[in-house]
């Protein structure tokens, strides 16, 4: 089974390690630094970043200046309209120290941006394109009915989508079809938002899959460690794997919180992306953060909800995420008074 993994019609071939920048934005550009050069050194020739990433981009721009022939960056935009796309296209540019982007994404839109829509998106990014600015056009998104979408309409080279061992059939579906499409699959989430603990598990059902390529979020030097010991030596599923990711889609399936965050900010200050998703976090994770005065004093804050529903209505895999919140406090306030064993 080899170990890299081609785009679709990118042509971009890597290592079936991508690395996820968002996380570098809680460390110092030193650190971020030295652990992306680490990478690089090491065989990840893939970096992702954003513009919502706050100074992700600027700490890639310092890493990798006068070699960028070497490496795939590929970043993102929010914008709304077609002057948003250009601004932040500029700013992008500049903080990575480049004239081009390999792969440029709308970064989780509600709807799939086409030529002559009212947003303007596409004909700007083709523009960007026709000028130089980027190489590939690419979508993120979170919604099913935006990537099927995306890849029907053949206007992208690649689609960045939650995939993990915890996929439905609709989401294997998603990923065979950009296959078909020779569309570039790019998996986000492929430790769905710390809930997978075991990553060797998590790339052995990933590397099933010839056409995807994981990101994997980066932040401590240990973490790196263990995706570039996969570098050399990817696992491969075998019983004990497989007997793990049994366990987890028996424990994990059904309503759970991915972690997104697409439904924040909370007009109550709830921390929704973690708080409903609590109980497991702290039987799954380090718990003494969780239960901590400040861990505790996140979740008491759910008792102020506001029950205006607006977390539930941009939930892109439609949770009720009110429910949700209520049902972890509950479990929380258990685990603190003793009544339940984690």
């Amino acid at each position: 089974m080899s170990n890299t993994v081609t785009l679709g019609k990118t042509g971009i071939t890597t290592n079936k390690n991508g690395f996820g920048a968002l996380p570098i934005q809680r460390i110092s550009d030193n650190d971020a630094v030295y652990l992306l050069r680490k990478a690089y050194d090491n065989g990840i020739t893939y970096f992702d970043t954003a513009r919502w990433y706050t100074d992700s981009e600027h700490k890639l721009g310092i890493a990798f200046a006068g070699m960028r022939d070497k490496i795939f960056i590929a970043t993102k935009t929010g914008a709304t309209n077609a002057e948003g796309f250009r601004q932040d296209l500029e700013t992008s540019l500049a903080n990575l120290q480049t004239d081009y982007i390999d792969v440029y994404q709308f970064h989780n839109p509600a709807f799939c941006p086409r030529p002559g829509d009212e947003s303007g998106l596409y004909d700007a990014i083709l523009k960007a394109k026709e000028q130089g600015k980027i190489r590939h056009i690419g979508i993120t998104n979170h919604r099913l009915a935006v990537a099927n979408e995306a890849i029907d309409s053949g206007l992208y080279e690649t689609l960045q989508f939650p995939f993990c061992y915890l996929a439905t059939e609709k989401d294997i579906e998603v990923v065979e079809k950009c296959k078909q499409a020779d569309m570039g699959f790019i998996a986000m989430k492929a430790l769905s938002g710390g809930l997978i603990n075991n990553s060797a598990a998590a790339y052995a059902y990933l590397a099933q899959y010839d056409n995807v390529l994981p990101i994997w979020g980066v932040q401590r030097e240990s973490e790196l460690n263990e995706f570039l010991s996969y570098v050399d030596n990817p696992p491969t599923m075998t019983e004990e794997i497989e007997a793990v990711i049994r366990h987890d889609r028996e424990e994990l399936l059904g309503d759970f919180c991915r972690g997104c965050g697409y439904c924040m900010p909370c007009p109550a200050g709830i921390e929704i992306n973690n708080c409903a998703r609590m109980s497991l976090l702290i039987r799954r994770a380090p718990s003494a953060g969780y239960l901590s005065p400040d861990g505790q004093a996140n979740m008491m804050k759910i008792e102020h909800c506001l029950h205006c529903n607006k977390c539930k209505s941009k939930c892109p895999y439609g949770l009720d995420t009110p429910t949700l919140l209520q049902k972890n406090l509950e479990d929380y306030k258990k685990v603190l008074a003793g009544e339940v064993q984690i």
